[in-house]
């Protein structure tokens, strides 16, 4: 690994971190990734989308894919870098910018090899990851056609750089979004009998909704339920007649995700409606639970810790990733790296260490290689890769 070679993707990080984008905004993102490939003569594919760079290296009829996510946030960064975002209130607070850089330094590794390569690489730079668009705005426009096996990471800012971790089987957790709205009738705050007083109920449906969850479900369920946003009144001395408030809901388990929702809708409707107002609720489901390959996973795990990374069997994760949309549709494996960052994703003081990006690249070079080649061996369904 040459100091020119790493020195060059933290460059482009930098870039990157400097000018983010949020969710299916991502044009002048767009406009740099295409760029930088092709000026390393890789070709760009014609593909029916808005944001995002797909493009292929190599020839044959193997064809296995790396993805990396392209979007930021909406949030201010705090982290006084000289490279700091320059987008007020944007910023590549989940590691995107890091991720699009090891898929970067991956391209131009396998198109240095590209002619002794056993097969096509389809490098997915996809947009709207944070608002579960991207996937699917890829998958419709055509990108996984022909593709046997799918690759992809996430930074882990609470694993030291050099680690590596996956897990066959389900891994990040579905990330389901609910808005819940109660109406009643309003009252003076001095005269709460002449009306609903919108307020307590929706505290007693919030308490009850924590019980749902701990009392309701097995308690070896991984289960995250949380209120994270409550919106009522509007002076002191007024019941209001409308409270709004929302949160998600995490699990593993598909079965599980299906029997929370039906619950929470029908605890919601009857504890208001009994109290004489009335509830919606608006459920919108996130990425649904990322389920890797088993046989990919342990494959992915093995060319790591070749590569040098100290190997970990992942714990599951309460997070949502739309790759698992993916591998809904193709066999694969999503894994993490660490990146060692003392503030955690989604946080304003993010700041991973940049050592993981070259070492990453160079994985993923030889991950697109070795799965071509096994591939190419045609292993028997079942077998153990």
């Amino acid at each position: 690994m040459s100091e020119n070679f790493a020195a060059q993707l933290i460059n482009w990080r930098r870039t990157l971190h400097t000018w983010p984008e949020l969710s299916n905004q991502e044009q002048a993102t767009t406009s740099r990734i295409r760029d930088w490939l092709k000026s390393a003569d890789i070709r760009i594919l014609d593909y029916p989308i808005q944001t995002g760079v797909i493009a292929e290296i190599g020839q044959g009829e193997s064809l296995i894919a790396l993805r990396a996510d392209i979007d930021a946030l909406p949030i201010h960064e705090q982290t006084q870098l000289a490279y700091a975002s320059q987008n007020d209130g944007v910023m590549h607070a989940c590691g995107h910018d890091i991720h699009t850089s090891v898929i970067l330094g991956a391209a131009l590794q396998l198109k240095a090899r590209e002619a002794s390569l056993p097969g096509r690489v389809r490098l997915l730079f996809q947009p709207g990851e944070e608002n579960c668009t991207g996937a699917k705005q890829f998958i419709k426009a055509g990108a996984l056609q022909d593709v046997q096996a799918i690759f992809g990471m996430h930074n882990e800012p609470g694993l030291p750089v050099g680690t590596f971790a996956t897990r066959g089987g389900a891994f990040y957790a579905n990330a389901d979004r609910f808005i819940i709205k109660i109406r009643g009738k309003g009252a003076h705050a001095a005269h709460p009998e002449q009306g609903n007083d919108t307020i307590v109920l929706a505290s007693q449906v919030i308490q009850a909704l924590q019980a749902l969850t701990s009392r309701s479900f097995n308690t070896l369920d991984s289960l995250v339920l949380s209120v994270t946003r409550i919106d009522a009144g509007k002076t002191w001395n007024v019941l209001p007649e409308e409270v709004m408030f929302g949160g998600t809901l995490r699990t593993h388990d598909v079965n599980v995700r299906a029997q929370v929702q039906q619950r929470v809708i029908h605890l919601v409707k009857s504890l208001v409606e009994a109290s004489g107002a009335t509830a919606d609720v608006n459920w919108t489901a996130g990425p649904p639970v990322l389920i890797n390959d088993e046989n990919w996973a342990t494959f992915s795990a093995s060319v790591a810790k070749e590569q040098g990374y100290k190997v970990r069997t992942a714990d599951l994760h309460l997070g949502g990733e739309d790759f698992a949309i993916y591998l809904q549709n193709v066999p694969g494996a999503f894994v993490s790296i660490g990146s060692a960052s003392e503030f955690g994703l989604h946080h304003e003081g993010f700041n991973p260490d940049e050592a993981l990006i070259a070492p990453a690249a160079n994985y993923f070079a030889k991950l697109a290689e070795r799965a071509l080649t096994l591939l190419q061996e045609k292993v028997p369904e079942g077998q153990a890769v």
